[in-house]
C-alpha cells in the first residue's frame, strides 16, 4: 500500500515478518530434512537481503516534507518485532536453535531499526535547501517607480 507521496506503507513489516518466520521454520524441529532446513535456511537470507534494500530504498527517498508518517510507522513495527523476538526468546523455553535463531532475530530487527533511522534522518538532512516559492498572481507587487526600502 502507497501513500499519497509514494512512500510503501506495510512492505517494510511484511519482509521482516516474513524473514523471521522462515528462519524460525527452519530450525523448528519437525520432520525436516537437512536439505530442507538448508532451503528455508536461505530462503530467509534472501527475504533478509530483501529487507535491507527495501529499508535502504525507503530511507533514501526524496520527499519533500522531510520526516513523514510512513517512516514512523515503518520505525515503530520494526521496533515491535525487534521487542516480540526478544521477549519470545526470554519466555520460550524451546529447543535451543529455537531460541539462538529468536536473539538473531532480535538483533536483526533492532540493527535493520537503527539503520533505517540513520540513514532516513541522514537523507533529510542531506536535502538541497528549497527554492523560494514562486510568487502567486494575486500577490500584490509595488508599482514601477516606487521607492525600494531594503529589509522591509
Amino acid at each position: 500500500m502507497r501513500d499519497r507521496r509514494g512512500a510503501r506503507i506495510g512492505t517494510v513489516s511484511g519482509l521482516a515478518l516474513l524473514a523471521g518466520g522462515t528462519a524460525v521454520a527452519a530450525v523448528a524441529g519437525g520432520a525436516h530434512s537437512i536439505f530442507a532446513t538448508i532451503l528455508l535456511g536461505l530462503l530467509a537470507l534472501g527475504m533478509g537481503h530483501a529487507l535491507l534494500v527495501e529499508l535502504k530504498r525507503q530511507a533514501q527517498r526524496r520527499s519533500p516534507g522531510g520526516w513523514e508518517r510512513a517512516d514512523t510507522v515503518n520505525t515503530v513495527l520494526l521496533a515491535c518485532w525487534a521487542e516480540a523476538a526478544m521477549i519470545l526468546t526470554i519466555i520460550e523455553a524451546g529447543p535451543v536453535p529455537v531460541r539462538v535463531v529468536g536473539g538473531a532475530l532480535f538483533g536483526a530487527y533492532a540493527g535493520s531499526c537503527a539503520y533505517f533511522v540513520v540513514e532516513r534522518r541522514r537523507t533529510i538532512a542531506d536535502r538541497p535547501p528549497s527554492a523560494p516559492a514562486p510568487r502567486r498572481a494575486d500577490e500584490e507587487v509595488a508599482p514601477v517607480g516606487s521607492p525600494v526600502v531594503p529589509g522591509l
